[in-house]
C-alpha cells in the first residue's frame, strides 16, 4: 500500500499530506513535484505516515514524481524571479500611490510559471488592490497574478531575524509551523510582567512563547493556596502574598515579615475558627487573639 507522506514547501512551513502511489519508496528528505492550488511546486518530504490515516472526504492529492536535479535548479532560478517580482510590485505600488500602509512581504511563483502570488500585510483598513493588480498583470501577462493578505505573525515568520527575547532567530522562523491562540491570561498565570515590551514579540502581537509553559503553571497552581488567603505555617498563621508555582513555594506574611514555605508545610486555616474569632468582643487590654480578615477561606478554596 503506497504511503501517505507529509510535504513542506518552506523550511518551517505547514505540512500537507499527499498520497504517493507513483513512488512508494519515498523517504524523508527527498524532494517531489506536486500540484497545488497555486500551480506546480517542489516540496520536501518530512513525514511518512504508516499506517496511513483515514483519507479526507475529498481524497488525497497525489505526488506526481520525484524532483530531478533539473527541477531543483529550476526552483532556484524561480526564486530569483520571485525576488524580482517583489521589487517590481513595490515599484508599481509607489508609482500608483495609495499603498503607503501596505507591506509587500514576498512573491511566490509556481514551478510552471503559471501563478504569481504577492503576499502583503496591512494593519488597518482594506486597500484597493485592483489598480496594482492590473499593473502587475500587464507586467506578467502569461501568469495568473493574485494578492494574498497575511497576518503580522506570518510576516515575522517570513522575514526572520532576532527575537524580542534576544535569541538570534525567532521561534516562528525556527520551528513553529502553525500559530496557536495567545491570551493575556497566559502571562498572568505565569506571573510575567504585563509591560508591553515584556510580552510583545517583534510582530507586535503577544509572544508565542507565552503558551509553552502555560499548562504547567495551571496545573501547579491547583495545588497552591490563592493569594490573600490565610494559612497555618510552622511559625504561625499568616496571609499568602506571593506564589512560586514551579517550586511549589508559598510566600506568607507573618507579623509584617515575609517567609517562604513549601506547600507541604502549610495547612488550611479553619474557617469555623475564623468565624469564632470574628465574633469575639473587643479586648480591653489589647491582648486578644489575632483575627482574620473578613471572608477568609481555607487554602485552595
Amino acid at each position: 500500500m503506497p504511503p501517505i507522506v507529509g510535504i513542506r514547501f518552506r523550511s518551517v512551513g505547514r505540512v500537507y499530506h499527499y498520497d504517493a502511489p507513483s513512488c512508494p519508496d519515498l523517504q524523508v528528505g527527498e524532494f517531489v513535484l506536486v500540484e497545488t492550488q497555486y500551480g506546480l511546486q517542489v516540496g520536501e518530504v518530512v513525514q511518512r505516515l504508516e499506517p496511513p490515516p483515514e483519507p479526507p472526504e475529498e481524497g488525497w492529492r497525489e505526488v506526481l514524481r520525484r524532483a530531478s536535479a533539473a527541477d531543483l535548479t529550476l526552483r532556484r532560478l524561480i526564486q530569483q524571479k520571485e525576488a524580482a517580482a517583489l521589487v517590481n510590485c513595490r515599484a508599481k505600488a509607489a508609482a500608483l500611490g495609495g499603498y503607503e500602509g501596505v507591506k509587500f512581504v514576498a512573491a511566490e511563483i509556481s514551478l510552471d510559471e503559471r501563478f504569481l502570488t504577492i503576499l502583503y500585510n496591512i494593519e488597518e483598513g482594506r486597500p484597493e488592490m485592483r489598480p496594482l493588480l492590473h499593473a502587475m498583470r500587464r507586467l506578467y501577462p502569461k501568469m495568473k497574478v493574485d494578492f494574498r493578505r497575511i497576518g503580522p505573525r506570518d510576516v515575522a515568520k517570513l522575514l526572520g531575524g532576532m527575537g524580542a527575547c534576544g535569541m538570534e532567530e525567532r521561534c516562528c522562523s525556527r520551528f513553529l509551523t502553525e500559530f496557536s491562540p495567545i491570551s493575556i491570561k497566559m502571562a498572568k498565570a505565569q506571573g510575567i510582567s504585563l509591560t508591553p515590551t515584556e510580552i510583545t514579540g517583534m510582530c507586535g502581537r503577544l509572544r508565542c512563547c507565552l503558551i509553552y509553559e502555560y499548562e504547567i503553571y495551571v496545573e501547579a497552581h491547583k495545588t497552591l493556596p490563592k493569594l490573600k488567603k490565610r494559612v497555618k505555617t510552622p511559625e504561625g498563621e499568616g496571609k499568602v502574598v506571593d506564589l512560586y508555582p514551579l517550586k511549589q513555594v508559598v510566600v506568607v506574611e507573618l507579623d509584617g515579615m515575609r517567609r517562604e514555605f513549601h506547600r507541604d508545610k502549610l495547612e488550611p486555616w479553619d474557617e469555623n475558627e475564623a468565624q469564632r474569632r470574628a465574633t469575639l468582643p473587643p479586648c480591653a487590654n489589647g491582648d486578644c487573639p489575632r483575627r482574620l480578615d473578613n471572608g477568609a477561606q481555607p487554602v485552595g478554596s
